[in-house]
């Protein structure tokens, strides 16, 4: 993969991002998933997965939107299930954030933002999101669809399944399971 020309030049001095593999210069490509994670569920991981297996490295950014209901799980929660449902994959490193994704983007120097998608309807909203990210940035949007099993799966109706108390934890990497039972009403 070939890494992009970046709106702001990076400096000479950055050869970390350039390694010799047998021999031969190879760059290392960083990516961006941002998202807001509450609860991060099986179609989030599939993404992590899949996005750990294509590039050299992935930051998994979670942040508070405002547009979406009240959080389910608090700030240092989701960082926390983040951490442990992503462990096993080693090129993976989680943060949170609390700015526009394009400016995270700039800032940790990511080559690409990747995007999950289940259904046609998310590829509308997510493009529109993408265009301007790359307007406004220069930074270019990849996107990963999901699975058909994943699909379906969004952290609002987990939310929601949730607080009426039904059990959903089939839908949630193990690890995460038994924080939705502690957030069920007893």
């Amino acid at each position: 993969i070939r890494r992009p020309p970046r709106s702001t030049p990076k400096p000479s001095s950055a050869a970390s991002d350039v390694y010799k593999r047998q021999g031969e210069e190879t760059l290392v490509v960083k990516v961006l998933y941002p998202g807001s994670f509450d609860p991060v569920h099986n179609g989030h991981m599939e993404i992590c997965a899949t996005a750990s297996r294509m590039f050299d490295h992935v930051v998994v950014a979670a942040m508070r939107n405002p547009q979406k209901s009240s959080p389910l799980f608090s700030d240092e929660e989701r960082i926390e299930m983040l951490t442990e449902a992503c462990a096993h994959l080693s090129n993976v490193e989680v943060v949170q954030f609390g700015e526009l994704v394009v400016d995270l983007a700039q800032r940790l120097e990511v080559d690409f933002i990747v995007k999950g998608l289940r259904s046609p309807a998310d590829f509308e909203s997510e493009l529109q999101m993408a265009q301007t990210n790359k307007s406004v940035s220069g930074v270019e949007t990849l996107f990963l669809p999901s699975s058909s099993e994943n699909s379906f799966i969004a952290s609002k109706y987990i939310r929601d399944i949730t607080q009426f108390g039904t059990d959903c934890s089939h839908l949630v990497p193990e690890s995460i399971a038994e924080r939705l039972r502690e957030k069920m009403p007893k």
